[in-house]
């Protein structure tokens, strides 16, 4: 009978791992259709990266919703069009935007242990503070991908015009390192909190409810 249950564990051990795995990669593909909705506000683009990013770390925990953006990344490596605008390379993994990108799977550890410290219930309560902290385990992919871009666009004209570009549009007048971390960090801010990562918190709700019914623990 012992040897029995400890089979049984086994083989319950082995189908969540494989589910995890599974749904590792199914979340690396929605990362990548989120890099594809895309709208413009002026020149500024905006998409639903974040989306994937916080959902990650929400339903596959730290490590991973990790990997979920690690394969995403692979993705990208390989020359997949994944990227933001359907594009593929390792020239993606190395250009003015790659600091951003090569955060993702550390926000993404880092909202899987916020999940794991504060749900619960999912008490109101908890979603907003799950929402509060989402917004701060994203800050590595702002600052590194601001260091990046900066470093790019300090020596590059097209970018330098571009983030100009932005400030004229919405009636500013920065010096150039403030116009570099407006146009590349600050613009993107409230869209990423306000839409992206709300709606993460929404649909892992959802899920998780659909999922425990199943009597599956992720």
């Amino acid at each position: 009978m012992e040897k029995f249950k400890y089979l049984s564990f086994i083989s319950w051990i082995m189908k969540n791992k494989t589910l995890k795995l599974v749904l590792s990669a199914t979340m690396s593909v929605i990362t990548a259709i989120t890099a594809q909705i895309k709208f413009n506000v002026g020149p500024v683009p905006y998409t639903m990266q974040n989306f994937g990013i916080v959902l990650s770390g929400l339903l596959l925990g730290a490590y991973y919703g990790a990997l979920a953006q690690i394969i995403y990344l692979c993705m990208i490596a390989i020359g997949l069009p994944v990227a933001s605008g359907f594009k593929g390379g390792i020239g993606i993994l190395l250009g003015y935007t790659a600091g951003y990108l090569w955060m993702f799977p550390i926000s993404a550890f880092i909202i899987g242990l916020i999940r794991k410290a504060i749900w619960r219930n999912g008490t109101r309560s908890e979603l907003f503070l799950i929402w509060i902290f989402s917004c701060l385990a994203v800050l590595p992919v702002y600052l590194v991908g601001f260091y990046v871009f900066y470093t790019y666009a300090t020596g590059n004209r097209t970018l330098m015009g571009w983030c100009v570009s932005v400030l004229k549009y919405f009636g500013l007048n920065l010096n150039p390192f403030w116009a570099i971390f407006f146009a590349s960090v600050l613009i993107f801010m409230p869209q990423d909190f306000f839409v992206d990562h709300v709606l993460a918190v929404v649909v892992y709700n959802y899920l998780i409810d659909l999922i425990r019914q199943k009597g599956i623990e992720l």
